[in-house]
């Protein structure tokens, strides 16, 4: 049997889990770099026990919890059952493993480990590479699986052009247009998770993976959007331009309706339900428009079917 891990970021499970979640974040030097290497923890420290309090009435808005966990739970069983379907017999398990919340991937693939399985595929759920996602969570990956002494694994680290992906974007693009009230006089936004600017200046593929994305969608359904950057934090030179900043400039220069693709995000979490959904549809509401965000990929079929092609293509390495 073949052991497929999700790696994702993981997300508090309760109000009072928020400032751990935070640490654990912030701990990471992957991510940011908290002065020298010895004081990243106390620094970490401080700035989850300054971020807890505003940071948890964001998720209180959003139910109390992060629910990107149980999302992801829900995509693993999901591909576990196609996967399983397409052959004779069970061949696969498949589990979320978190890097900044439980359950996180060493532990997940201890207990894989205790139940018999010795192969296995890190999935990774940000199609787009990054050093801050899916390298840091890779390397979590590749760090407990030695001090298993297991070997044997593949690892799926991106697929910003990926047919179905793509195809399954599209789906959802076509869904959000529904709403759009006039589809001559709109304008498509395509919102990802920012990164600081350094990070792409020494190489990071991110930025070019999310074009490649993008590109794709444009070759499919033949719409024009426009790339901006959300969920920023700290003094550092971040991209640009900010989702917020964009939204306010196409109010004020006319635009009525504005359709937002979460491009970087395959799931609901406090980027899409609060920054997106509250936070920026109540700042466009003030300046006379309407913000349509299309539905995440969540369990997408087409999705899952992208995954499941991709985890196929990986097991014929083995």
């Amino acid at each position: 049997m073949t052991g497929v891990i999700l790696l994702n970021m993981g997300g508090p499970d309760k109000l009072s889990s928020v400032r751990s979640f935070l640490y654990n974040l912030f701990s990471d030097r992957k991510i940011i770099r908290l002065g020298p290497s010895f004081l990243q923890r106390p620094i970490a420290w401080f700035i989850a026990r300054k971020r807890a309090p505003k940071s948890a009435a964001c998720y209180e808005k959003i139910g109390g919890k992060s629910p990107l966990l149980e999302i992801t739970r829900r995509q693993a069983k999901a591909l576990e059952r196609m996967l399983n379907d397409s052959v004779s017999e069970k061949a696969f398990l498949c589990e979320p493993g978190m890097r900044y919340f439980s359950p996180r991937t060493p532990d997940v693939l201890k207990d894989m480990v205790k139940r018999g399985i010795k192969r296995f595929i890190a999935l990774s759920m940000y199609p787009h590479y990054s050093l801050a996602t899916s390298g840091t969570s890779i390397d979590d990956f590749k760090k407990a699986l030695k001090g298993l002494s297991i070997k044997d694994y593949q690892v799926i680290d991106s697929y910003p052009d990926h047919p179905l992906y793509v195809k399954a974007l599209c789906e959802c693009i076509k869904k959000g247009m529904e709403k759009i009230g006039d589809k001559d006089n709109f304008q498509l936004v395509y919102s990802a998770h920012s990164l600081p600017k350094k990070m792409v200046d020494e190489g990071d593929p991110y930025v070019e993976h999310v074009k490649r994305t993008i590109s794709a969608i444009k070759r499919e359904s033949g719409l024009e959007g426009r790339l901006c950057f959300q969920s920023r934090s700290g003094p550092v030179e971040w991209l640009s331009p900010a989702t917020d900043e964009l939204l306010l400039d196409l109010c004020k220069s006319g635009v009525r309706e504005i359709l937002c693709v979460p491009i970087s995000f395959v799931s609901d979490h406090i980027e899409t339900l609060y920054e997106i959904d509250m936070l920026y549809g109540d700042l466009v509401k003030r300046n006379g428009a309407r913000l349509i965000r299309t539905p995440s990929l969540n369990e997408s079929r087409t999705f899952i079917k992208a995954l499941c092609e991709l985890v196929f293509e990986r097991q014929k390495e083995f």
